[in-house]
């Protein structure tokens, strides 16, 4: 996989500035979107010569639409579209207020909504595409109650990506709708999170976390092996079935 053009919300730190920059590595020309320039333009220069970062409020349509633009003029057409810009909050569910529960769901899902609806109307014309929307496993666990609103945001954006996978399937089967769902991963995306109290370094999450470059590197490997929905880690596929067949069960046993 080199030579595609790739766009990437939310690339200015984290997942989507691990993904950018192993994507880069692999002869890609890679878009960074995201709110602070400063950190678009240092990732732009690890990326190389073929990154193009372009300022961007996601959870503004018109700026989405521009984005697109943006890559179009740049490169000339779009293979990859990649809705990675999220934020989390600490807030349990009795707490969550109306702004709270508002601003989770257009950072987490507005703007994904403004990307697919973007993206997929172009990817139409030219009859091939990869949308790749980046999602949580607490969409599926509620390992985390204090991240309700986030999680709520989540599993909302997960039935977007099914339902629209499901609209495009018969009549574009060249264009790949994929969901991806990675576990706690070490960056300062707790620290960042609405409500939250920031500690001095990125929070780690134990054993059951992941880096940054291990989420980029499987959603390489999901650009280059098209499929509806990846867990990043290990295990999870198995700890989320686990779940669902005896949900009861299940939440005892991580309350204990």
């Amino acid at each position: 996989m080199t030579g595609k053009v790739i766009v990437i919300t939310g690339a200015s730190a984290g997942i989507g500035a691990a993904t950018a920059k192993m994507l880069a590595q692999h002869g890609n020309n890679v878009v960074l979107a995201a709110r602070r320039l400063t950190e678009l333009k240092l990732i732009a220069r690890e990326c190389g010569e073929n990154a193009l970062p372009v300022v961007t409020d996601v959870t503004k349509r018109n700026e989405v639409e521009r984005l697109r633009e943006e890559t179009l003029r740049t490169f000339g057409h779009i293979d990859i579209w990649i809705n990675n810009a999220g934020r989390g909050i600490n807030c349990r569910v009795l707490d969550v207020t109306d702004d709270d529960f508002d601003e989770m769901m257009a950072i987490n899902v507005k703007s994904a909504l403004y990307g697919m609806q973007t993206i997929i109307p172009y990817f139409k014309k030219q009859t091939f595409g990869h949308l790749i929307n980046v999602s949580s496993a607490l969409s599926r666990i509620p390992f985390a109650s204090n991240r309700s609103a986030y999680s709520a945001a989540k599993a909302a954006l997960n039935s977007l990506t099914a339902n629209l996978r499901m609209d495009l399937r018969a009549e574009y089967p060249n264009i790949h709708i994929s969901l991806v769902m990675p576990p706690i991963v070490s960056t300062d995306f707790g620290n960042n999170a609405l409500h939250s109290v920031p500690v001095p370094s990125a929070y780690h999450g134990g054993a059951n976390s992941q880096t940054p470059e291990q989420t980029a590197s499987a959603i390489v490997d999901l650009i280059d092996h098209p499929r509806a929905e990846l867990y990043t880690a290990p295990g999870q596929a198995e700890t989320v079935l686990r779940y669902f067949t005896d949900v009861e069960a299940f939440e005892k046993s991580i309350t204990r």
